[in-house]
């Protein structure tokens, strides 16, 4: 398939053919898209901090650059509009270069996507791959693949001016969609099924694309990945297999979402490995488990709560109540991608507030 600069700005298919009606591709090289996963000795550690202007995930779960991260949730909770709130966020103040692969979603939101980066001109910056519901299986199974190959291009690429490669953005929208997909082939090759019904080879599979996408000593890919969760099953072997690949996972709930509150982000569900004092500071993982804790409190406490109401609490959990409750919604925050729904000017706030305003609740 075609790799280079001549990628940027334009949607390709699962075999790297234009399908925007611009003309063809100036490619600089042409990579096959299976190819092995840097060697062990080659690969970096991630432990710089990156900053998504999301108050939940900068505190609970904060992402590491060069790192994985994976959005799991079931149908409605809001996936898709947090991944286009971090692109919103990262890949316009990032100078580096986006790739986003669209596996298996709606061809909608492969538009959507495409005029959001145009009206914010960062268009020229942003290749990306799309194999949409309507197309075989065979094409949804490997289109991650054309994806990830062109980040690895760009990633190696080296800068003339630093000698170094580049620090990569990949988006991929829906990694359920991968799994489905080989469940599709593995049917179609007469294959036992294994688990749920899924394909025997799912771990492996799943292990081709993630140990790909990984930091070298010469430049790194974010990954920044919906997961859909089958009714809202966490134990699902599609999602549990994913779950093992991540350095951090926000989680979705229905029951916040159910609230009113957005982004519907589960404080107590959502993990990651950055959250270490060693990592991202004493001050914010304080307030990080002061905060989790408040809230585990609350909800140890509802079932009192639901049967004897608030007046048979202690003065001590009713503080804890009413903390948790404040939390619950300062959580909460408008989306620049989502102002044509709410009429509310979307906010980026930086982890310095975010620090400082739980700590005030606390």
């Amino acid at each position: 398939m075609p790799v280079g600069r001549g990628t940027l700005g334009r949607i390709l298919d699962v075999l790297g053919r234009p399908i925007d009606e611009a003309g063809p591709v100036q490619a600089d090289d042409h990579w096959e898209i299976h190819r092995s996963a840097p060697a062990y000795a080659d690969q970096a550690a991630a432990n710089e901090l990156l900053e998504t202007g999301i108050k939940v995930i900068d505190l609970v779960c904060p992402f590491a650059k060069g790192g994985k991260v994976g959005l799991f949730g079931g149908a409605g909770v809001g996936k898709t509009v947090n991944m286009m709130e971090l692109i919103n966020n990262i890949a316009k103040q990032h100078s580096g270069l986006s790739v986003f692969a669209g596996v298996g979603e709606r061809t909608r939101e492969g538009n959507d996507f495409y005029h959001e980066m145009k009206d914010s001109n960062v268009l020229d910056k942003v290749a990306m791959v799309y194999g949409q519901m309507n197309e075989p299986p065979g094409n949804r199974l490997r289109v991650a693949l054309t994806g990830l190959t062109l980040a690895e291009y760009f990633r190696d690429d080296k800068d003339p001016t630093t000698g170094k490669g580049r620090d990569i953005l990949f988006f991929v929208d829906n990694i359920y969609r991968y799994t489905l997909a080989g469940t599709e082939v593995s049917a179609l090759l007469g294959r036992m099924p294994s688990a749920v019904g899924y394909q025997p080879t799912l771990a492996e599979e799943m292990g081709v694309l993630q140990e790909r996408i990984t930091s070298t000593k010469t430049g790194s890919i974010t990954s920044i990945q919906a997961v859909y969760v089958p009714a809202d099953d966490l134990t699902d072997p599609s999602p549990a297999t994913t779950f093992a690949h991540l350095d951090a996972t926000v989680v979705l709930s229905r029951n916040i979402a159910s609230l009113g509150i957005y982004p519907a982000v589960d404080p107590l569900d959502s993990t990651s490995r950055q959250l270490d004092p060693n990592v991202i500071g004493s001050e914010h993982y304080d307030t990080a488990r002061r905060v989790q804790g408040t809230l585990q409190r609350y909800k140890e406490l509802k079932d009192i709560i639901a049967i004897l109401g608030m007046d048979e609490l202690s003065d001590e959990d009713k503080q804890s109540v009413s903390r948790a409750r404040k939390i619950e919604r300062f959580f909460s925050q408008p989306f620049h991608v989502a102002e044509v729904f709410t009429g509310s000017p979307g906010k980026y706030v930086t982890l310095k507030e975010t620090i400082r305003g739980f700590k005030m609740i606390c």
